[in-house]
């Protein structure tokens, strides 16, 4: 690391902020080119003039909460330009806030690097999708926000957070699940969210038109998950068998999500007793995007954004817990390398869908391994260290 360090102590940080830089500039040339948002402003759209939100037809098109329609009303009036600029700037910042407030609580040092670092590595993996100004960049930013404020025991943030992340896109629910599971007294909080989100559209459309696209929306959702005749080709861990004329049975992959779920679960218990705060948010988090992103049966390419930045700042807290190393060597090469598979097309043909699902778990399982290996460690330490007071005491002599 003494290498790396002087050379990463800002480089990351400043590529980050300048990908994002030429993002903003190639929206104000063709806001239309490359970007999501058209389904954005189709909602919106669709909600001002009371038609409905969800083609129940087409596994495409809008497919988020109608809340998400109404707040973005504002963005639809600012215009394609100004309007697009914005919606760029409101998912990156809230990110890249979520990854610096990750690092102040890992505390240690070298903490400009720490951050510099792990953006660095999470850019190729994470450019797609704040280029396309998806949701999901907003989704990650405030998952990960609440992850912290709710291990805080944070409840005005918690529920700031839940209702963000709720309105960014419905997989949300997985994250306040975890949340309300590692803290029961956020329960309510973490409720309260879901009816607000749920409440908030009819303050500016009919109780009869929403009621409908309620219903809609809830076919949308059960359609998606159980409907495999469409033309969206999952990225998830039953890609690689699809690709080599094995798929998987959606009783047989369903059975691996639930086992999946259970082991996020645990991990997160474990991860949330075992490890100092600041670095148990990290593992929590990290583990929680892999589930949504591996296991998750709606993943396209693009949101393996998710679990970028996330991996990022775990590769590096690696390579300076462990002063380098071969494993950090092999994680930082592998997520870079790994993000970049979807800029040459010939690379994107023979990778897809199969090779992010494969490289992102061989990345994620390996750090997850690490930080529970830390965890018990720690364990043990702090096991040795209360015997050692209880030996030490003083015994009253009769």
């Amino acid at each position: 690391m003494t290498m790396s360090k002087p050379v990463f102590d800002r480089l990351g940080l400043g590529l980050w902020i300048g990908a994002f830089l030429i993002v903003l500039a190639l929206v104000l040339w063709s806001p239309h080119t490359r970007t999501v948002w058209q389904a954005y402003i189709d909602g919106s759209e669709a909600l001002l003039a009371r038609r409905p939100l969800y083609n129940l037809q087409s596994e495409m098109g809008y497919l988020y909460a109608p809340a998400f329609a109404t707040l973005y009303v504002p963005l639809v009036k600012l215009g394609p330009h100004l309007g697009g600029l914005l919606w760029h700037i409101i998912g990156f910042a809230v990110l890249t806030f979520a990854a610096m407030r990750q690092v102040r609580k890992l505390g240690g040092g070298e903490l400009p690097w720490l951050l510099s670092f792990g953006l660095f590595l999470a850019l190729p993996m994470a450019l797609g999708a704040i280029r396309n100004g998806q949701a999901t960049i907003l989704l990650t930013g405030a998952c990960w926000l609440l992850t912290l404020s709710a291990l805080e025991g944070r409840r005005a943030e918690t529920f700031f957070w839940a209702s963000v992340a709720i309105i960014a896109k419905p997989t949300a629910v997985i994250m306040l699940l975890l949340v309300g599971a590692l803290r029961f007294r956020l329960i309510p909080v973490l409720v309260l969210a879901v009816l607000f989100v749920l409440a908030l559209p009819y303050a500016f459309a009919p109780a009869s038109y929403l009621n409908d696209q309620y219903r809609l929306f809830a076919e949308m959702l059960t359609s998606m998950a159980v409907d495999n005749a469409n033309h969206f080709v999952p990225t998830d861990f039953t890609a690689p068998f699809t690709k080599m004329g094995l798929p998987l049975p959606e009783f047989g992959a369903t059975i691996v999500r639930m086992v999946m779920a259970l082991f996020t679960l645990c991990a997160a218990v474990w991860f949330d007793r075992k490890l100092e705060r600041g670095t148990a948010g990290l593992a929590i988090f990290l583990t929680a995007t892999f589930y949504m992103c591996v296991f998750n049966p709606r993943v396209e390419p693009n949101t393996y954004a998710m679990i970028a930045v996330p991996a990022g700042l775990a590769v590096a807290l690696l390579w300076r817990e462990e002063r380098g190393g071969v494993l950090a060597s092999v994680l930082s090469l592998m997520l870079f390398l790994t993000g970049l598979t979807g800029v040459e097309r010939h690379i994107q043909d023979l990778t897809y869908p199969w090779f992010r699902p494969v490289a992102v778990t061989v990345i994620a399982g390996s750090l997850i391994w690490w930080f529970w290996a830390k965890a018990g460690d720690k364990g043990a330490r702090d096991t040795t260290m209360r015997d050692k007071v209880m030996n030490e005491r003083p015994v009253a002599n009769g």
